[in-house]
């Protein structure tokens, strides 16, 4: 069986639209046991209305993406994880520091991969960055050339 890995939304949204990222987020999938939290499933769903109101998709499209996403969730595809208080404290200790720009829901997409000692997968720079300084597992993908 694949070794777990925590799955931001930058590396699941890719799996359900054709984007360059695309080929990458495969590959991690088949290489990953992926690991997501409720958080991940907000974000997506946020994520799926952004493309909706910029024309990126129409809403046949984001509701096909939905109901793709739900399937894969019923059959655990992804293994989900709780967000739990340890990880609002973990996420609010790191904000503290003031040492990263680590942003409020990427802190706690990290406390979760931390506190279950998890690799964080992520094609954000930012997040990957944030990870690094705060000495967290982290795998920054990058679109194939």
């Amino acid at each position: 069986m694949a070794e777990r890995a925590y799955f931001d939304t930058s590396i699941v949204a890719p799996l359900y639209r054709s984007e360059p990222l695309t080929p990458v987020a495969e590959s991690l999938h088949q290489h990953w046991r992926p690991v997501i939290s409720h958080l991940t499933e907000v974000e997506l769903a946020s994520t799926i209305a952004r493309w909706v109101r910029t024309g990126e998709l129409n809403d046949q499209q984001a509701g096909q993406i939905e109901q793709v996403f739900a399937e894969d969730l019923r059959l655990s595809v992804f293994e989900r994880v709780d967000l739990e208080d340890r990880h609002y404290l973990q996420a609010r200790s790191w904000l503290q520091k003031r040492n990263s720009n680590l942003r409020t829901l990427d802190s706690l997409h990290l406390a979760c991969a931390a506190e279950n000692s998890l690799p964080m997968i992520t094609a954000d720079q930012k997040l990957h960055e944030a990870a690094r300084i705060l000495k967290a597992k982290t795998h920054l993908a990058h679109p194939s050339p």
